[in-house]
C-alpha cells in the first residue's frame, strides 16, 4: 500500500507546486528521480518496490506501448517547410550506425561481454528523446528546421528500435533448441504481424471516427476516450495473433493521427495526459535504478561508455547521414549534438533489467542510467547557449520560418 501511496502523494503535491518548480529550474524529471532514489532506491528504501516482478514487468510493457502510439502521433505538422527534415538519413542510416559504433564500444570497453548484450546496450541508449531539451523545440532562435529534425526523430527511432531489442534480448534469454534462424524468423514474423493490425486498426478505427463525428453520435469526450483505448487495443490485438505489441500500437498512432485528426481538434489529448503520468512513473523508476546501480560508485569504464555514445556514436554519423541534404554546417553539427536521451532510453532499460539475468541486467542498467543523467546534465547546460549562438549568426533565418506547430509536451517534461 505504501509503494502506491507515497508516488501518488508525490504527483499530487507536484501538480501544485510545479510552476514554482519550474521557475528554479526543477523540472519533472529532475524532482521524481530524485523522489525515486530517496524513498525507493537502495537497500533501506523508506516503500518497497521490486523491479523483478512479474507485475512490475507488465507494467512497463503497456508504458512502452502507450509513449510509441503518442510518439508516432506527435511527429508531424512540418509541411510548410517545403522540404524533407533529414528524417530519412537520420533513421535510416544514422540511427543504425550509431547502433553499431554503440555495440562496437560496449565490446571494446567491456573485455568478455557478448556481442548480443552489447547490442542490447546500444539499442536502450541510443533512440533521442527529448526530455533534456524541450523548451529548445519551442525556441524560435534555433533553425525550424533543427527542431523539426529532432522532433521527428525522437518521434519515430524508438518504434523502430523496438522489433531489434526485443529480438537480441530473445537471444540472451532463449531456451535451448532456439536457433538463430528461429529467432530471426519470429522476429520477422512478428513484425509482420505487428504492422498489419496496427496499419488495418488505426485505418479502421479514423474512418469510425470520421463516420461517428460527422452523424453526431459521439463527442469530444468520447473520441478522447476512444483514442486513448487504442494502443491498449493494438498491443492486445497483435499478441494475440503472434504480432509484437510495440510495433502494433506505434504502426496504429501512425495511421490513426495522419488520417483521423481533421475529424476533432484535441482528440488525441486524453492518451497523451496519460503517456505524461506514465512518464512521471518512469522517471520516479530511473531514481531507484541510480540509486540500487551506484550503490557502490561507478566505474570508469561506464562513463566513457556514456560519454562516447552521446558525442562520437551520435555525432559522426548524424552529421555524416546529413551531409548534402540541406543543412548546413552548423544545423548539422546541432542535430546531431542535441540527441538527448530520456524516457525511451529508461524504458528499454527497466524491461531488459527484468528479463535478463542479474549480471547482464546490471550492465545494462548501469550504462543506461549513466548515459540518462549525463545527457541530462550536458544537454540541459548547452540547450540555451546553442539556441544564443544561433540567434547571433543568423537571427532572419530563425525567425522567418515561424514556430513550430501546436504540440502536446513531451513525456514528462513540464
Amino acid at each position: 500500500m505504501t509503494a502506491v501511496l507515497v508516488p501518488l502523494s508525490l504527483l499530487f503535491v507536484w501538480s501544485l507546486m510545479s510552476d514554482r518548480m519550474s521557475r528554479w529550474s526543477v523540472t519533472a524529471p529532475i524532482a521524481f528521480a530524485v523522489a525515486g532514489a530517496a524513498l525507493a532506491g537502495g537497500d533501506r528504501s523508506a516503500i518497497g518496490f521490486d523491479l523483478d516482478a512479474h507485475t512490475f514487468q507488465k507494467c512497463v510493457e503497456v508504458v512502452l506501448a502507450v509513449m510509441l502510439f503518442t510518439d508516432a502521433t506527435e511527429a508531424r505538422g512540418y509541411e510548410r517547410l517545403g522540404r524533407s527534415v533529414g528524417e530519412g538519413r537520420l533513421l535510416g542510416l544514422a540511427l543504425p550506425a550509431s547502433v553499431l559504433l554503440g555495440t562496437l564500444a560496449g565490446v571494446v570497453l567491456f573485455p568478455g561481454t557478448s556481442w548480443w548484450l552489447s547490442a542490447v546496450a546500444a539499442l536502450v541508449v541510443m533512440p533521442a528523446d527529448l526530455a533534456p531539451v524541450l523548451n529548445l523545440l519551442r525556441d524560435e532562435r534555433v533553425p525550424l528546421r533543427v527542431r523539426a529534425a529532432l522532433n521527428v526523430e525522437g518521434g519515430f527511432n524508438d518504434g523502430l528500435v523496438s522489433p531489434f531489442f526485443v529480438f537480441c534480448v530473445a537471444n540472451l534469454v532463449s531456451a535451448d533448441g532456439d536457433t538463430f534462424t528461429d529467432l530471426v524468423l519470429n522476429t520477422a514474423r512478428g513484425a509482420a504481424y505487428a504492422v498489419l493490425v496496427g496499419a488495418v486498426l488505426g485505418f479502421l478505427a479514423s474512418w469510425l471516427v470520421r463516420r461517428s463525428r460527422g452523424a453526431g453520435w459521439t463527442g469530444s469526450t468520447g473520441l478522447r476516450t476512444a483514442g486513448l483505448a487504442l494502443p491498449f487495443l493494438a498491443c492486445t490485438a497483435s499478441s494475440a495473433v503472434g504480432g509484437n505489441g510495440f510495433v502494433a500500437a506505434f504502426v496504429t498512432g501512425l495511421c490513426y493521427a495522419r488520417t483521423a485528426r481533421p475529424a476533432v481538434d484535441g482528440h488525441l489529448r486524453l492518451v497523451h495526459d496519460v503517456s505524461h503520468l506514465m512518464a512521471l512513473a518512469v522517471w520516479f523508476t530511473f531514481g531507484i535504478l541510480i540509486a540500487d546501480e551506484f550503490a557502490d560508485g561507478v566505474s570508469l569504464a561506464v562513463v566513457v561508455y556514456a560519454v562516447l555514445v552521446l558525442t562520437v556514436a551520435r555525432f559522426v554519423p548524424v552529421v555524416a547521414a546529413l551531409a548534402g541534404g540541406g543543412f548546413s554546417g552548423a544545423e548539422r553539427a546541432a542535430v546531431g549534438w542535441l540527441g538527448s536521451r530520456g524516457v525511451t532510453s529508461i524504458v528499454f532499460a527497466v524491461l531488459a533489467y527484468t528479463q535478463l539475468s542479474d549480471g547482464e541486467a546490471a550492465f545494462v542498467a548501469k550504462v543506461a542510467c549513466a548515459t540518462v543523467l549525463l545527457s541530462v546534465v550536458a544537454h540541459g547546460v548547452t540547450a540555451e547557449p546553442i539556441a544564443r549562438w544561433f540567434a547571433r549568426r543568423a537571427p532572419r533565418e530563425t525567425g522567418g520560418e515561424g514556430g513550430l506547430p501546436p504540440a502536446t509536451p513531451l513525456r514528462g517534461t513540464d
